[in-house]
């Protein structure tokens, strides 16, 4: 089922979840897929409809910091201290794990992550369960995060597996009368029970992860809370902190593999002033633009997304941004590189995870046969040196609107973590 935020909704997903469901509800970050951190079953279920490895640690969520005594065997005075600084917040610590709580969550690991969201619904939702919800993004693994409702619709079913029955054997009088066998086609989305819609997320981007597990804090993941700001909070408390981490020295945490945030086109960063050559190189090849503030010479609007130079609000609209253009049927995806410096170390970091082993010309082209048949919809690199053709209503498939009530024309107009 899908619900809305009243009290009468919230109550039921918490009823969903001691029954062993799976509801995705809407955090400051990102939307996450819950499951009672405590029930094994429902936990193992997480990892199956998201296709995450089970051995890829989850976060459980939390309605205070005084729970983190029931999950954690330790609570160092960092936790304490940065709990009191960022809590409820986008904010996960990574602390020893106490025996025999969240071992499914944990992905078989000594230590355990731990968040207290500050996004009303969450917070209302965990006080009416009462106990730890384990929650990865809603989407499949890897994907782009949702940061609506509707993104999680896109990955997921809400409602029960559907059953075909097969007909029953035939009989001499029943030959006669027999239809052909005509099996509906089946949503092959996987299924999970409940959504919470609590519109669009304010922050888009997941949480910041400190390791708090090996001594000094090291931060494993950035997020909106910045590595400086962590810094300044324990510094304050005379706790040492470190701004890296030896690789390999690490926990497994959630979202820091290479490859990650990923939409299923190739994605490739890159300065402004190379998407000429890049378009003009890149023959048959139908490609997107996300673009910083003004849009791109050549490249149709109806392709291209544009966020502002705020790192806040292009945080906020990233995987949005991405998802569009996704939806296109693009095989590549060109993104404009955004600036560098601490307030967009977080944007650059999952932009990077999204564009890992996506050169040119290796996964766009093996994602080829893949875009057959569907909706096109994304600019088709011109031949060298011709010039970018403009929507046109003359394209086929154009008189087909897409999701914001635009034609779609042919190759050159516009038609899951963690």
């Amino acid at each position: 089922m899908t619900m809305s935020s009243t009290p009468d909704d919230i109550r039921a997903a918490a009823d969903v979840l001691r029954a062993g469901g799976l509801v995705a509800f809407p955090t400051e970050t990102v939307y996450g897929l819950g499951a009672d951190a405590a029930n094994t079953l429902a936990v193992e279920r997480i990892f199956a409809v998201k296709g995450r490895p089970s051995g890829h640690p989850l976060i459980v969520h939390i309605e205070s910091a005084e729970q983190m005594t029931r999950w954690a065997r330790e609570v160092p005075p960092a936790a304490q201290c940065l709990a009191a600084a960022f809590w409820p917040g986008p904010l996960t610590m990574i602390l020893k794990r106490a025996e025999g709580m969240g071992d499914a969550a944990a992905g078989g690991l000594d230590t355990i992550g731990l968040r207290v969201p500050s996004h009303p619904i969450a917070r209302a939702l965990l006080a009416a369960f009462g106990g730890g919800v384990a929650a990865p993004s809603a989407n499949r693994f890897g994907r782009i995060s949702p940061t609506t409702a509707a993104h999680v619709l896109e990955e997921f079913r809400v409602g029960v597996v559907p059953v075909w029955t097969p007909p029953a054997p035939e009989t001499e009088t029943a030959t006669a009368l027999a239809v052909p066998d005509e099996r509906p086609v089946i949503d092959a989305r996987p299924v999970i029970d409940a959504v919470l819609d609590g519109g669009a997320t304010d922050v888009g981007l997941e949480s910041t992860i400190v390791d708090l597990t090996r001594g000094a804090p090291v931060v494993l993941r950035p997020g909106r809370i910045s590595a400086e700001a962590i810094a300044q909070a324990l510094e304050a408390a005379g706790i040492t902190f470190e701004a890296g981490v030896a690789p390999g020295a690490a926990p497994a945490a959630p979202g820091t593999l290479e490859s990650h945030y990923a939409p299923r086109a190739a994605l490739r960063l890159m300065p402004r002033r190379d998407f000429t050559d890049v378009l003009s190189r890149q023959r048959g090849q139908r490609i997107a633009v996300l673009a910083l503030e003004v849009s791109v010479p050549r490249v149709p609007v109806a392709v291209t997304r544009i966020l502002p130079a705020s790192s806040t609000l292009y945080a906020r609209g990233l995987y949005a941004a991405l998802r569009d253009l996704d939806a296109l049927g693009a095989d590549l995806i060109l993104v404009e590189t955004p600036p560098a410096g601490p307030l967009w170390t977080a944007v650059n970091d999952r932009l990077r995870r999204a564009a890992h082993d996506h050169a040119i010309g290796s996964r766009a082209e093996r994602h080829t046969l893949a875009w057959k048949g569907r909706k096109p919809g994304a600019v088709k690199a011109p031949e060298a040196g011709a010039e970018a053709d403009e929507p046109g209503l003359d394209e086929p498939g154009s008189d087909e609107p897409d999701a914001g009530g635009r034609g779609v024309a042919g190759e050159t107009a516009e038609g899951r973590e963690g």
